[in-house]
């Protein structure tokens, strides 16, 4: 899995910008994007989900670089 950071900006209804950033863990990026999109939207309520569908939502994602991996159990231990 790979650490993916997302972030999200919009215009509310006052003109000012909503910015906001999720770290998720993912195999690829549309999945990340995906993952962070669907944790985002959650946590709006109604009032800012119609700002963000009405003025549009701006997507950003870059990969961390890091990839969390489970530790591989070595010959012995799978025998074992």
């Amino acid at each position: 899995m790979k650490t993916f950071e997302v972030q999200f900006r919009y215009r509310d209804r006052n003109e000012e910008t909503v910015e906001s950033t999720v770290k998720v863990d993912a195999s690829s990026l549309p999945g990340g994007v995906a993952k962070a999109t669907r944790e985002f939207v959650k946590g709006l309520d109604r009032k800012q989900r119609f700002d963000m569908n009405k003025n549009g939502l701006e997507i950003v994602a870059k990969s961390d670089g890091t990839t969390t991996a489970a530790p591989a159990k070595s010959s012995a231990e799978a025998a074992g």
